[in-house]
């Protein structure tokens, strides 16, 4: 780790989550370590039952439910995760101005959803446009999510979302580091949000491509590494963390998760859809180096992989590459268990990998029956999870369309 003055090292305070089959991140540890599948089906308009993940949440805990009929499934998710996320790391806004406070939230999409139920519904009508929503504008503009969390706790500092695709998540977390570290803000609300079961579009889409999960189980759908693997399965879910400069977090005794040491953004320039394992390694590569780790410093990487053929056997290349010769580095795979949940995959996938700095386990990569020899990593942990005698450094990687690529890492912390 390089050594920084107390104010420029990031720390996590707070976590506030849902994701499939969880609805915090108690919940969430304890079906990753136990293995237990977060996926079930949804049936969706024009297209039918099709594995899918689908949060269950106490919706009206932080807003009526006229509020979360008048906003978004995505600011509904996002309201639920940055008010948990302060309750977690016990923040009432009396040690912090809720003007300096920042908002930043990584979206693969926004509108869709809403754009695509108000044209069914004028449908009904004949297509006469007097039955199209007046709230439709607010509804689909990008910042809407981080906006209605904004509006909930009553936040006047800034706010807006990231499009980063797949690495959506990671980007709005490097975006809060970065802002604390500039002095901008006090205090940044950082995570991401996925909507897109609500979008019939998006399923449609990936099935167009190949790339869409099919299996009888919806339990066994997802399964990045598997020779029987055939694609992603869409899931929604939120994680939005709480950041604090470790000077600030100290002064108010705060519990402290772990410290954001390492961060990298880059770019394939290649191609629409297909992943590069060579951009993927400079990636890890460049994160390592702003941490000032060595690769075999890293105890756990977290994947991206989704469960498509080509775009599992890219990463993999690229952590052979990367981690060749780390005989404690461990490597596991999230969505096995929640599925791909878009923008909010870095953050939920990041959120699940924490709690081994204090248990000591990696979780594994479920559904992995038969390995393709392709995937075949040293230290992937599979199916049951690896005790370990102690949890350094955790490597989280999220890609996503159009090539981009992100990395980050968190330590555990360590008081100077």
């Amino acid at each position: 780790m390089l050594q920084l003055p107390e104010h420029q090292r990031i720390v996590i305070t707070g976590v506030g989550l849902t994701a499939p089959g969880a609805a915090n991140l108690a919940e969430f540890r304890a079906n990753l370590l136990a293995g237990v599948s977060g996926i079930s089906t949804i049936d969706l308009r024009y297209m039918g039952v099709h594995p899918a993940g689908i949060c269950r949440f106490a919706e009206t805990r932080y807003r009526k439910k006229r509020e979360n009929n008048r906003g978004t499934r995505a600011g509904c998710i996002g309201v639920y995760c940055a008010n948990e996320a302060l309750a977690d790391a016990k923040i009432d806004f009396s040690t912090y101005d809720r003007a300096a406070t920042g908002v930043y939230i990584g979206l693969t999409e926004h509108g869709t959803v809403e754009t695509e139920n108000e044209v069914y519904n004028i449908g009904q009508y004949g297509y006469d446009v007097d039955y199209w929503t007046h709230h439709h504008n607010p509804r689909t503009v990008l910042n809407n999510p981080a906006g209605e969390i904004t509006m909930n706790l009553g936040i006047t500092g800034p706010h807006y979302s990231i499009g980063a695709a797949c690495a959506a998540g990671n980007a709005a977390l490097i975006q809060g580091m970065q802002m604390l570290r500039l002095g901008e803000v006090e205090l940044a609300l950082c995570g991401g949000i996925s909507e897109c079961v609500g979008s019939f579009g998006i399923f449609a889409s990936f099935r167009a491509q190949g790339a869409l999960a099919e299996h009888q189980d919806p339990t066994k759908a997802s399964r990045p590494f598997d020779r029987d693997r055939n694609g992603i399965v869409i899931s929604e879910g939120g994680c939005v963390f709480a950041l604090e400069r470790l000077d600030r977090a100290l002064v108010r005794g705060a519990a402290i998760y772990g410290e954001l040491t390492g961060y990298a953004m880059n770019s394939d320039a290649r191609d629409f859809v297909l992943p590069y394992g060579p951009r993927q390694r400079q990636c890890m590569e460049a994160a390592l180096a702003r941490a000032g780790l060595r690769p075999e410093e890293i105890t756990i990487v977290n994947t991206h992989a989704t469960g498509t053929r080509q775009g599992d056997i890219e990463e993999c290349n690229a952590l052979r590459e990367t981690f060749a010769g780390c005989a404690n580095t461990w490597v596991n795979n999230t969505k096995s268990s929640i599925g791909h949940a878009m923008g909010a995959a870095g953050v939920l996938e990041l959120a699940g990998n924490l709690p081994a700095f204090a248990d000591r386990q990696v979780h594994p990569t479920i559904n992995l029956d038969h390995l393709d020899p392709e995937c075949d990593l040293p230290g992937l942990v599979a199916n049951t999870p690896k005790q370990l005698d102690r949890v350094d450094a955790i490597l989280n990687n999220s890609f996503g369309m159009v090539g981009i690529n992100s990395v980050v890492i968190v330590e555990r912390f360590v008081a100077n």
